[in-house]
C-alpha cells in the first residue's frame, strides 16, 4: 500500500496566452482560449485549499502569467497563506509598476525566461521585437526590488552553442540561479524536433563545460541542468515520482499529476470545479495509478534504480510505445530504448549511439 503524504509544491497555469511563439513550448499543442480559464474567485479558492492541503510553494506560469489582470491579487492570496511564490514569466509584457504591485502582493521569486542568450537568437525563438532588451530590462528591475532572480535557459539546437554566454548573462543580472533546462520533447517540441534536435557531439560538449562551470561558480551562481533524456542512459526522476509530492493545475482546472499528463490518453482527470482538492490528490484514479511501485512492470519493479528514478517519465512511455506503464524509453534496460535514439534526425549520430550501446552490451 502506498503511503500518501502532503503535496509541497504546485505549478498553477493560469492562463495558456503568451505573446511569443516558441517552437518548444510545454503547453499542449490545443491551447485553451481565455474564456475557458478559471475566474479569480475559483483561483483563490483553489489556493486556499492548496494552502490547506500542505503546499509550501507555487510557481505561477503560462502561457504568459502576467496577461493576467488579477495576478497581484492571487499573489496576495497565497503571501496571507504563508504559501512562497515564484512568478515563471516571458517578461516582455512587465512594467515596472506591474512588477512593484506583484512585489508589494507579496511576491517572493521571479524566473524570466531567455530564448537564447543574444538579442538575436531571442528574437529569432520567440519571434517577439526587441524581447531580449526587455527582457534583461526586467530582470534589472527585479534586482533593484530585491526579488531574488532565476535566469531560465531552454536549450535546443538553435541556441546550444550560447550555454557559456548563458552563465555570463546570469552572472551580469545578478541573478541567484540559472536554469539551463534541455528541451523535452513532447507537444509543440516534438512536432518542431526536425529544427530543435541538437546533435549528439553539440549536447556532450554542453554537459562538459556546464560540470565544470558549475563547480568554478560554487556558493556565487546556483546552476541547475536538465539533462537531455534523448542521449540518457537512465531516466530522471520525473516530479520526484508520480504524485509523489507534487502536482499541477490548468488554465481551466484540470488538476495533473504532471505537466504533460494529458498527453495519457486513458487519464481521467479531475476539476478543482467540481471536487476538492484534497479528494483529488488522495483519491484520483489519475494520481494513484502510477504511484509507489505496485504499478511497475519488470524489469522497474526489480530494479536498483527504482527509489531513485521511480520508474521515470509516464507521458515520454506513452508516447514512444502507447504504453504509460512501459519501461521509460530512456532507460538503456527497455527493449523501446532504441526509439528513443532515434529522436535526433542526424543518421550518423543514430549509427554511432546505437554502436557505443552494443559496445556496452560486449562489455
Amino acid at each position: 500500500m502506498t503511503t500518501i503524504g502532503p503535496p509541497l509544491g504546485l505549478l498553477a497555469e493560469l492562463t495558456h496566452r503568451c505573446p511569443l511563439q516558441c517552437g518548444y513550448c510545454s503547453n499542449p499543442v490545443e491551447l485553451l482560449k481565455a474564456n475557458r480559464e478559471l475566474d479569480t474567485g475559483t483561483w483563490v479558492d483553489t489556493f486556499e485549499q492548496a494552502a490547506q492541503l500542505g503546499i509550501l510553494q507555487i510557481h505561477l506560469s503560462g502561457g504568459e502569467p502576467t496577461l493576467r489582470p488579477d495576478l497581484d491579487r492571487l499573489i496576495a492570496c497565497l503571501s496571507d497563506n504563508g504559501v512562497y511564490t515564484n512568478l515563471i514569466t516571458a517578461a516582455v509584457t512587465v512594467t515596472r509598476d506591474k512588477l512593484e504591485s506583484y512585489k508589494q502582493a507579496g511576491l517572493d521569486h521571479i524566473q524570466v525566461s531567455f530564448q537564447g542568450a543574444r538579442p538575436e537568437t531571442t528574437e529569432l525563438v520567440g519571434h517577439y521585437k526587441n524581447a531580449h532588451v526587455k527582457k534583461r530590462q526586467v530582470a534589472q528591475w527585479a534586482r533593484e526590488l530585491e526579488l531574488p532572480l532565476t535566469i531560465n535557459a531552454p536549450i535546443h539546437k538553435l541556441n546550444i552553442e550560447e550555454v557559456p554566454e548563458f552563465v555570463e548573462l546570469a552572472l551580469e543580472l545578478d541573478a541567484e540561479r540559472l536554469e539551463i533546462a534541455n528541451v523535452q520533447y513532447y507537444g509543440w517540441a516534438y512536432l518542431n524536433r526536425a529544427a530543435l534536435l541538437p546533435d549528439y557531439d553539440a549536447v556532450m560538449r554542453q554537459v562538459d563545460y556546464v560540470e565544470r562551470i558549475r563547480e568554478e561558480l560554487t556558493g556565487i551562481l546556483n546552476i541547475d541542468f536538465v539533462t537531455p533524456d534523448y542521449y540518457a542512459d537512465y531516466p530522471k526522476p520525473c516530479m520526484g515520482g508520480w504524485a509523489s509530492d507534487a502536482f499541477m493545475i490548468t488554465p481551466d482546472g484540470h488538476v495533473l499529476p504532471c505537466h504533460a499528463a494529458q498527453s495519457i490518453t486513458s487519464l481521467s482527470l479531475d476539476k478543482v470545479t467540481d471536487k476538492p482538492l484534497r479528494d483529488i490528490w488522495e483519491t484520483s484514479e489519475a494520481f494513484n495509478r502510477y504511484r509507489g511501485f505496485e504499478w511497475m512492470p519488470e524489469p522497474c519493479r526489480s530494479c536498483e534504480r527504482k527509489e531513485i528514478d521511480f520508474g521515470g517519465c509516464r507521458c515520454q512511455a506513452f508516447a514512444m510505445t502507447g504504453d504509460a506503464a512501459a519501461t521509460d524509453p530512456t532507460c538503456i534496460k527497455s527493449p523501446y530504448h532504441d526509439r528513443l535514439r532515434e529522436l535526433p534526425a542526424a543518421e550518423s549520430i543514430r549509427k554511432r549511439m546505437i554502436g557505443g550501446a552494443r559496445e556496452l552490451e560486449k562489455a
